[in-house]
Parts: structure tokens; C-alpha cells; sequence
């Protein structure tokens, strides 16, 4: 059977965003299908065409959340860049943007004015608090609402400051939310005819996350307040992190079944008939004592895998606490194609980490490497009915910029 179009295919994106929530939500809807015009600003560009890790001067970081996309650097500053940035907005169906709640309007790209030339335009807004509220034009990054959701503050060991997640929690979340949104947005529109603005905050985000420790808090009346606690869930016994002689591994044994399973492989049928271990209450009131038979275990073992050996032949959910270099070389990763690999015209053959999108008829790998600055402007501007003289001039101006090799990129 022939492959089905993307879901996405025939819409067109105007990625007006930096840096990572914004980027990562319309690499996202390229992966999909629509077609991604990310538009920047001379001379620099995106603000993440610098973020490490940069070799030979290409960022990593960009190119992982810029692949598929189209490249237009543009100066909005004259009057001819927002003008065709306006006659490009007419043709859109989705606009994303993460600047700073009215910081587009005073461009004229802010909502009110885009969607008056288009009423059938998406508008996708991400920022730290959204555009509502009293902390709404308050700079902010991915750290301070991880900081600010009340996340942080059940990480790491009691009275230890709290660690970084070293992972972009909130804005890959919020990102993804975005694709959400937008998604549903677009079945509205089928319908209604009518586009709207989308107000996402990475704040909203990281306090929607919460699975528990909110739930827990109000129902209890403000008497249970989640802290940290180190390498293990204090009501999820067992349900943690155990030192192997080699390394680390994750076991998860927190229900009735497990526990049964794991007792018999650590302690024999009389640590499985234990009455102090024998339902989650009971676990959880003995949590040390049950702690103290698995860590005695993993220790005694002669190697991590020989734990995960032991552990899968028993039926007991675990896993080992992997480094970046054992994923990539994990065999579930390779067969699920997790780790995409490009040609790039400076830096050759690299590898960068792949969306997680798999359909059954459709095929949603990255369609192209991210563009260098400016790489598609005179396609986008001769798409638009600008002539190649008036495309000519508008480069020559600076009204429309292109770094070197760009035109180049661009034929290839």
C-alpha cells in the first residue's frame, strides 16, 4: 500500500521563535508535514545558532530543532521586510512566536494585527507566564518554572539544594502542548472557519505536570507537602534507584506482584510471605527495612547486568541508569530510529536525536537538515510574487540577509 501524505501536509508555518520551546514545537509540526518557514534577524539570527555544542561554528542545538524547516532572515525594522513578512502571514496557516507578551505588537506581528490580514491564522504564543496574570511580563526561562512549579523542590537528597534537571523539562513539554493545541485548533477551524490565538506558559506547563504532589496537598488539607527524598518514593516502596558494583539501576516493585516476584528472587518465599512487606501499606511503613533487602542484593551481584539478568528471568520491571553514549548504542533506540543521521555541507555525516512520531502509514522522518541564515529567502519571496529584480535590490539593501554559502545551501 502506498504511504499516506503526512498528517500536516499542505499547511505552511511561520516560526517566528528562539532558542527551544518555540523551535522544538514547529520542528515538530515539520516532522507532521506542514511546511516550516523560519524567519530571523540579521545579522546573528536565532539566538541558538550560538548555544553549544559548537563545532567548526554550527551549533548542535540548532540543528537539532531546526531541522525540515525553511530558512528567511529578514530585517522587519524596514518597511519593505514587514511587508512581505505581512504578504507571507496572508498565506499562512500557523504562526509561532516566544517572545515576551507584547513585545510583537510594538513590530506589528503581534495577533491582533496578523490575524486582521488573516482571520483563518493560528497563532501559537509561548512564554514563561503567558500573557495573563500578574507575572506576565516577567522574563523567564525553562529553569525558573521548573523552579517556580514546586518540581524542583522534590528533587535530590533532604537538605541538599535542590539539582538542575539538565534536561529542557518545561519548554519541551510546553513545546509539544503547542503541537496540542495547534492540532486542535486546526479541527476548530474545519468547522468554524475561524483561526485564534493560543496562549501557552511554561509555567502553566510544569504545574499541570504535577501527578501527585498537588493532589496530595489539597485533598489532604495542606498537611501532606511533598519533599525531597533522595533515591526512592517514600509511598511507592519499592520504586528507586539501587547501586550495583558497576553502576546504577531502577527497579520498580511498588505493586503487590512485583514486590512478591522480587522478594522470592532477594529473599525466597519467606521474605515473600513476610507480613511486614505484604501490601503497599505495609511496604511503605517498613520502607527501610524492604530497602535494605534489595540494596544487599544489587551489591552482592557481580555486575549491574548480572542484576538486570537476574531481575528480567524473575519478571521485576527494571532498567539500568544509562549514560547519552550507552543510548545511542542501545539496540531499542537503533530499532526504533530514535537517532536520525544527516548529511551536513560543513560538518558531514552527524547524528542528532529524532522526534518520537511513528504512524502507520506515513512516513515522519526530518525531510531536511536545518537551513543556514537566509538559505530559502529568495524562494519564499518569489513565492509571494516578488520579482528577482525586486529580490535583488531587497538583498542588496539588507532587507533581506543571507550568511555566506547560503545561496548556495539553497540550490543544493
Amino acid at each position: 500500500m502506498a504511504a499516506q501524505p503526512r498528517p500536516l501536509s499542505g499547511l505552511k508555518v511561520i516560526d517566528y521563535s528562539h532558542f527551544l520551546a518555540g523551535p522544538f514545537m514547529s520542528r515538530a509540526l515539520s516532522a507532521l508535514g506542514a511546511e516550516v518557514i523560519k524567519v530571523e534577524r540579521p545579522t546573528e539570527g536565532d539566538a541558538g545558532r550560538a548555544h553549544p555544542y559548537l563545532i567548526d561554528g554550527q551549533s548542535g542545538y540548532f540543528l537539532q530543532q531546526n531541522m525540515g524547516k525553511k530558512g528567511l532572515c529578514i530585517n522587519l525594522r524596514d518597511p519593505r521586510g514587514l511587508e512581505l513578512l505581512h504578504k507571507l502571514v496572508e498565506t499562512a496557516d500557523i504562526f509561532v512566536e516566544n517572545y515576551r507578551p507584547g513585545a510583537l505588537d510594538r513590530l506589528g506581528l503581534g495577533y491582533a494585527q496578523l490575524s486582521a490580514l488573516n482571520p483563518k491564522l493560528i497563532y501559537c504564543s509561548v512564554s514563561a507566564y503567558g500573557h495573563t496574570g500578574p507575572d506576565s511580563e516577567r522574563p523567564g526561562f525553562g529553569l525558573i518554572a521548573e523552579a517556580k512549579s514546586g518540581a524542583m523542590a522534590q528533587l535530590g537528597m533532604p537538605g541538599e539544594p535542590p539539582p538542575l534537571l539538565r534536561m529542557p523539562l518545561a519548554d519541551m513539554y510546553t513545546g509539544i502542548h503547542g503541537v496540542a493545541a495547534i492540532c486542535a485548533a486546526l479541527v476548530g477551524r474545519a468547522t468554524s472557519g475561524k483561526g485564534q490565538h493560543i496562549d501557552m506558559a511554561l509555567y502553566d506547563c510544569m504545574v499541570s505536570m504535577h501527578d501527585f504532589a498537588i493532589q496530595r496537598y489539597t485533598l489532604s488539607g495542606g498537611r501532606e507537602v511533598p519533599v525531597q527524598t533522595g533515591h526512592d518514593q517514600p509511598e511507592s516502596t519499592v520504586y528507586g534507584v539501587f547501586e550495583a558494583r558497576d553502576g546504577y539501576l531502577v527497579i520498580a516493585a511498588q505493586v503487590d506482584e512485583a514486590w512478591k516476584r522480587l522478594a522470592r528472587l532477594i529473599g525466597g518465599e519467606e521474605l515473600a510471605a513476610d507480613r511486614r512487606f505484604l501490601d503497599p501499606d505495609s511496604r511503605n511503613a517498613n520502607r527501610l527495612e524492604a530497602l535494605a533487602y534489595v540494596r544487599a542484593w544489587t551489591r552482592a551481584q557481580p555486575s549491574r547486568q548480572a542484576c538486570i539478568t537476574a531481575l528480567d528471568a524473575a519478571g521485576v520491571p527494571c532498567a539500568p541508569v544509562q549514560t547519552i553514549g550507552e543510548v545511542i548504542e542501545d539496540p531499542q533506540v537503533k530499532a526504533r530510529g530514535m537517532i536520525v543521521e544527516q548529511d551536513h555541507p560543513v560538518l558531514g555525516r552527524i547524528r542528532l536525536p529524532n522526534l518520537p512520531f511513528r504512524f502507520s502509514d506515513c512516513d515522519t522522518s526530518p525531510t531536511g537538515i536545518a537551513p543556514t541564515l537566509g538559505q530559502h529567502n529568495a524562494e519564499v519571496a518569489s513565492s509571494l510574487g516578488y520579482s528577482a529584480a525586486a529580490i535583488e535590490a531587497m538583498e542588496r539593501d539588507g532587507v533581506l540577509y543571507a550568511a555566506a554559502g547560503a545561496r548556495r545551501a539553497a540550490a543544493e
